[in-house]
């Protein structure tokens, strides 16, 4: 009965039909496979008890996510488990929950396990892990994407309706695009970073994976809120746009697939349906958004992950190709930081003004896909690849939406994302459901499809 459940709403209405009960969540995760590298720890029977033991005298009516199961990235705290960051030298055991997490807990929703990640959440890809590259849900020889790679296969495949990543370049969009799900990216500073083991600390945020809309945001109204305890939360405003209004979406004139006939198809689709659902789209000039996506290796910003790393170990324990790429910033001065700092304003600006007449911005989620071989024997083009259309998106304050596209004719999923300004998350949102509603795309890898509910409206604050 449970391996036939996807959504969260499954999930509630078996419990509310007393088809299932909470117990049955030790023997379920007790079954859970690792063959596709996507768990670096999967809860015990103890571990779930323990969980399961603070919701038994509770009331069902009285917890939105009642016994939900759910996945965290294994960079984020979960009391009672180890965090690595994919990293065994720097594994700790954590004795208390990340702040969103402890919000999700306390809404009913139980941990089930960690999740892989690209170590340190540095990459896109999915394969930098000590722990084993995570493979594709629709076709094993393929990247999963990264650097949330485990957070998003396990949606995909049915494991949990929801799960938690990061985002600092796209780390919850790319593996979202590359699944067959939705991967929600807030304005920085809407959830609470606490218990985060950074990655770029002034940029990093923590994303949602979901099969649907509905659930994305349904987690990300028990997540936000301004937490005092991080110094980067920030108060959600109190007047800002529920739905597009200017019926006008952009695309980038200069669209790079790198040889991918599939993806650049996959786009096109994409631009039929915008137009479809009544839009204008229009062609804007992209060379800001990608002066600003180079910037976050090629430039001084790169000092921080070097700064986030060299807290934990030293760079002769991590990675190999991670600790190439800390290495990068011996080069850079104190005043190349403050440089990369204006340039990254005056970019940021740029951007801006540049969407004021849209909506929202369509890019593909990602340019192309790749096998883990060609990956793993080119690992910084093709991972550079991996964020042509990502890496700018929180550097120039923005939200973002990943969504399901098509199948490709290889069977492999083709994503989009819409950016928004910051704080028009529900805005994206609002248009997710009518996309989904569009796409009649299967939910991850299920056979189920997306059902529009109400406007999604509720719980926004500070």
């Amino acid at each position: 009965m449970l391996k036939n459940l996807w959504t969260i709403q499954d999930w509630k209405t078996a419990y509310q039909n007393g088809q299932i009960h909470l117990k049955d969540l030790i023997g379920y995760v007790a079954e859970i496979k690792n063959d596709d590298h996507a768990w670096i720890e999967i809860a015990s029977n103890e571990q779930i008890q323990s969980q399961i033991d603070i919701l038994k005298d509770q009331n069902i009516t009285d917890l939105p996510l009642y016994g939900v199961p759910f996945a965290v990235k294994d960079n984020m705290d979960v009391a009672g488990f180890h965090t690595t960051a994919a990293c065994k030298e720097v594994q700790y055991l954590a004795n208390q929950d990340a702040a969103v997490v402890a919000k999700l807990k306390k809404a009913g929703a139980i941990v089930v396990g960690k999740t892989n990640l690209d170590q340190f959440a540095t990459g896109l890809v999915g394969v930098r892990s000590p722990y084993g590259a995570v493979k594709n849900s629709f076709n094993p020889e393929y990247i999963s994407g990264g650097s949330s790679s485990g957070s998003s296969v396990v949606v995909a495949n049915g494991i949990v309706p929801f799960s938690l990543g990061t985002d600092t370049a796209g780390s919850g969009r790319v593996p979202a695009g590359h699944n067959n799900i939705v991967g929600l990216k807030p304005t920085k500073g809407w959830f609470s970073t606490t218990g985060l083991i950074p990655a770029c600390r002034t940029i990093d945020v923590i994303s949602i994976f979901a099969l649907h809309i509905d659930d994305a945001w349904a987690v990300a109204s028990l997540m936000q809120g301004y937490d005092e305890t991080d110094e980067y939360s920030r108060m959600h405003p109190a007047n800002v746009p529920t739905q597009f209004s200017k019926r006008k979406i952009a695309i980038p004139a200069q669209l790079e697939f790198y040889g991918d006939i599939e993806s650049e198809k996959a786009f096109l689709v994409a631009v039929e349906r915008v137009k479809k659902l009544g839009y204008e789209v229009e062609s804007i000039d992209f060379s800001a958004f990608n002066e600003l996506a180079v910037a976050l290796y090629n430039d001084a910003w790169v000092a921080e992950r070097t700064v986030a790393v060299e807290r934990m170990t030293t760079r002769g324990k991590a990675h190999p190709v991670i600790a190439q790429i800390i290495a990068l910033a011996d080069k850079f001065k104190a005043t190349d930081a403050l440089q990369a700092e204006y340039n990254r304003a005056v970019l940021a600006r740029k951007i801006n003004l540049a969407l004021q007449p849209f909506d929202a911005l369509m890019v593909p989620t990602a340019p192309t896909i790749y096998t883990i071989v060609e990956v793993e024997a080119d690992p910084f083009t093709k991972n550079a690849h991996m964020g042509a259309y990502t890496n700018f998106v929180n550097f120039a304050d923005l939200s973002a939406l990943a969504l399901p596209n098509i199948l490709r004719e290889d069977g492999l999923p083709s994503g989009v994302t819409f950016i928004a300004p910051a704080w028009h998350d529900q805005a994206l949102a609002n248009f997710a459901q009518l996309w989904q509603t569009e796409t009649s795309l299967s939910l991850g890898k299920s056979t189920q499809h997306y059902q529009k509910r109400a406007l999604l409206h509720k719980g926004l604050k500070g």
